[in-house]
């Protein structure tokens, strides 16, 4: 990190205590205006607007710093942003624009009075999504739907798919089969134990994909990692802290602080969720007393001990935003996946491209999400890959819906996560 992206990150912290995130006008006076962000960012790449460009939301920010109210226009360019944070590597200034980002969204959610219909989809979604045990009572009914074909009437071009888009989006992105894996609370180190690390389980990773938890477990085990999965830990806060909800993520970040109490090292294996603990400080107004590290990284600070299985397999690996851009991993994975004997990686064109997942942005915004997420599809197919890998459960849903789509033609590939490859190597799983 450059002296001025720390000086840009020193100030960005609220003078007045957690609770009061508001846009700093240092970190906005930073911005240049060069234009190198635009071709990085997707709602410029597909509407060409200033306005929904990463300059011109600084622009707004800007206007916000300086008194303007917080009305449906300046409300709405930030809602259309992905918070992808591609514009970040991408700046050559070092402008903080997630910071940036985070607070003038805090403004909006404390400032601005939505529609009655955008409260009501806002505080289903944050009912749902943050709530395991919610999520676990779902995936009866979600069994019925898919075995009884009903997702053919969430088709956007359906009549129910046209008439309630963002309804049928939260429908379509149910994963077909949710699995029922659990890890246990404690998962022993195989031979010498190099490590001892915490592991967040997260909400739609822990009830919609929990075969990549009970992996991520078996892996870290398998190369000498103790893993601790407390009970209680919750939710981390990752959709509310993107989306502004500040007082909510910060008492989802508490209670996550209390139940990795004693743990040194925190793991996480979605994207969001592990940018979210790297970025507690921005609400708890203090530095969580553990490091938080993505399975990706650890695996790869640690080095290979266990043995590698050839898997004779093509793999297209997809950088989840919060992975690539939010926290800066796009090595680790990619030296991981080439590790294993017989697998063959290839690249995806325009693979910084957001795919349109972004947290819950596709259920909020689902027309521009299906876009970047049919450009993400068809860059994919290209490959010819026989597996596509990432390492968020976002993008894994919202890929496997553009698949789904997509109808004929090319085959979908398998997708999966990139600890479920290295599972499958070491352990035959």
């Amino acid at each position: 990190m450059s002296e001025r992206v720390e000086e840009s990150a020193a100030r960005a912290h609220p003078p007045h205590g957690p609770g009061v995130r508001r846009p700093d006008p240092g970190l906005v006076a930073d911005c240049v205006h060069c234009g190198f962000c635009l071709p990085a960012c997707p709602t410029y790449e597909l509407w060409g607007e200033e306005m929904d460009s990463p300059r011109g939301r600084i622009h707004l920010i800007d206007q916000l710093i300086n008194g303007a109210p917080v009305d449906g226009t300046i409300a709405g360019h930030l809602d259309a942003c992905l918070g992808c944070l591609a514009c970040v590597p991408a700046c050559p200034s070092g402008v903080r624009y997630d910071l940036l980002l985070g607070a003038a969204r805090a403004q909006v959610e404390d400032e601005h009075r939505r529609t009655a219909g955008e409260r009501l989809l806002r505080a289903m979604i944050f009912a749902l999504f943050p709530r395991p045990g919610r999520l676990r009572l779902l995936r009866a009914p979600l069994a019925a739907y898919r075995w009884m074909g009903l997702e053919r009437l969430m088709r956007p071009d359906a009549p129910l798919g046209r008439m309630a888009p963002r309804l049928a989006m939260l429908a379509r992105l149910a994963p077909e089969r949710p699995g029922r894996a659990r890890v246990p609370e404690r998962t022993p180190a195989i031979g010498r134990t190099r490590a001892r690390v915490g592991m967040l389980t997260g909400c739609v990773q822990r009830e919609f994909f929990p075969g990549v938890n009970a992996a991520t477990a078996r892996v870290l085990a398998a190369e000498g990692v103790e893993v601790i999965a407390p009970k209680g830990q919750g939710c981390c806060g990752a959709l509310s802290l993107h989306t502004g909800r500040d007082a909510e993520a910060r008492e989802y970040a508490k209670r996550v602080l209390r139940a990795f109490k004693g743990v040194d090292v925190v793991v996480a294996n979605a994207a969001g969720c592990g940018s979210a603990l790297k970025e507690y400080r921005e609400i708890l107004g203090e530095e969580p007393p553990f490091r938080v590290v993505d399975v990706a990284e650890l695996l790869h600070e640690l080095g290979p001990v266990a043995e590698r299985r050839p898997l004779p397999i093509t793999v297209a690996y997809h950088d989840a935003c919060h992975l690539a851009n939010a926290q800066g991993i796009r090595h680790a994975p990619r030296t991981l996946l080439r590790q294993i004997p017989g697998l063959t990686l290839r690249e995806i064109n325009d693979g910084a491209m957001c795919c349109g997942s972004a947290g819950v942005y596709n259920v909020l915004n689902p027309a521009p999400a299906m876009e970047l997420g049919d450009r993400k599809a068809d860059a994919i197919a290209r490959t010819g890959a026989d597996v596509l890998v990432t390492a968020n459960p976002g993008c894994l849903l919202q890929i496997a819906d553009a698949f789904r789509r997509r109808g004929g033609g090319t085959a979908a590939p398998r997708l999966a996560h990139t600890v479920e490859i290295l599972d499958e190597s070491i352990n035959g799983r």
